[in-house]
């Protein structure tokens, strides 16, 4: 796994590993097209998110784009209308990506697990964080994605999207902004999951943690022009 840094990033050892790929079950075929894995998808059963999940959110963009953007699972919203990205956390990443000048309409935007995660409390479903096994079970989803898609960059919004694009932990905070490089050629660059802009409650931290997501994607776009 080779890791390069972007300006005024430090470069960390090269190595190479190989990510696994999820087994296909049984009863899986192997679709051809973007089309024919998003219906695929609608019946899923991996894992046994998709019982109390509204359905499934898969992901949504060109067949064809250059950069892929993975974030950790849909929310309440994304559940209820059947598209990622589209809720609070969602606003904010379609603002910022504007003022960076990606264009979400060019961009494919999937998640690590494809179904919601929650705790009911009272008539509120509250999200609960994916398991490092419903993160595994739901990569044979992303990796046929990926070799369906073929694109040059992902971004892993978040540790579930890197766990689930590199196949390990890693601290995401400690390598924002860098780029790894897999052993099949896919560069994956690592940043927050702008839901965590949301969740600073003072102010000032909150536009400022919102600056360096931009700059993040600022960088992005940069790769994606390289």
């Amino acid at each position: 796994m080779a890791t390069t840094g972007l300006p005024r990033k430090a470069k960390m050892p090269a190595r190479r590993v190989s990510v696994p790929r999820a087994e296909p079950i049984s009863d899986e075929t192997d679709p051809t097209s973007i089309t024919e894995l998003r219906e695929a998808a609608k019946g899923c059963r991996r894992c046994p998110l998709w019982h109390d999940a509204t359905q499934t959110v898969f992901g949504e963009g060109p067949d064809d784009a250059r950069v892929v953007f993975v974030g950790e699972q849909p929310g309440e919203q994304e559940d209820l209308a059947g598209k990622p990205f589209v809720g609070p956390a969602g606003k904010v990443f379609n603002a910022i990506l504007d003022e960076a000048g990606v264009d979400r309409q060019k961009i494919y935007v999937t998640n690590a697990v494809k179904h919601f995660k929650f705790e009911p409390r009272g008539k509120r479903r509250i999200h609960s964080k994916p398991n490092a096994g419903e993160v595994r079970a739901c990569r044979w989803w992303i990796d046929r994605e990926f070799a369906l898609i073929k694109p040059e960059l992902a971004v892993a919004l978040g540790a579930t999207a890197a766990l689930s694009l590199l196949g390990k932990a890693i601290p995401v905070t400690k390598m924002r902004g860098q780029v790894i490089e897999r052993e099949d050629g896919l560069r994956v660059f690592i940043t927050i999951h702008p839901s965590f802009i949301l969740r600073i409650h003072e102010p000032a931290d909150k536009e400022a943690e919102r600056e360096r997501f931009l700059h993040d994607m600022k960088q992005v776009k940069r790769l994606m022009a390289a």
